[in-house]
């Protein structure tokens, strides 16, 4: 298996949560893991089906179908310097935005599950508490 782009972002300034997706998702763009048409879909897919993306408090995972743009198995997270609302009634509001994406149906299966893993050591305290780029990439790339 291709190993997964794994990029981040830090002090990420958003007006709203579309911005955050956005935000989250252009990394993986930049490098041409995902088309541009992705981090809409993500958004389109909330629209319909609500803030179903935030997982636990104060995290997000942005995500579409394989036929949505994505181009590579990658993850990227952007750290919000202020967090915003996504309407999850639990929980809101959200600073640590994972934007995550397959190239089909089976190839993500190992690093969501290595994702669920970290996020539960504390990753997300990983990524709020690192102070560049470089410090939240590392941290980041332990999930694979």
């Amino acid at each position: 298996m291709t190993e997964p782009v794994i990029d981040a972002i830090v002090d990420v300034r958003a007006d709203d949560w579309r911005g955050a997706v956005h935000a989250a998702c252009a990394p993986l763009v930049g490098v041409g893991a995902l088309e541009p048409r992705y981090p809409e879909r993500c958004i389109a897919i909330a629209e319909d089906h609500g803030p179903y993306m935030v997982l636990a408090p104060g995290i997000a995972l942005a995500h579409a179908r394989p036929e949505d743009g994505a181009l590579r198995l990658c993850l990227a997270a952007a750290v919000l310097a202020a967090p915003v609302e996504f309407g999850h009634d639990q929980n809101d509001p959200v600073d640590v935005v994972l934007a995550f994406a397959s190239p089909d149906d089976a190839a993500h299966l190992v690093l969501l599950r290595n994702l669920a893993e970290h996020l539960l050591a504390g990753l997300a305290d990983q990524l709020r508490l690192a102070p560049d780029r470089a410090t939240a990439v590392r941290a980041l790339s332990a999930v694979r």
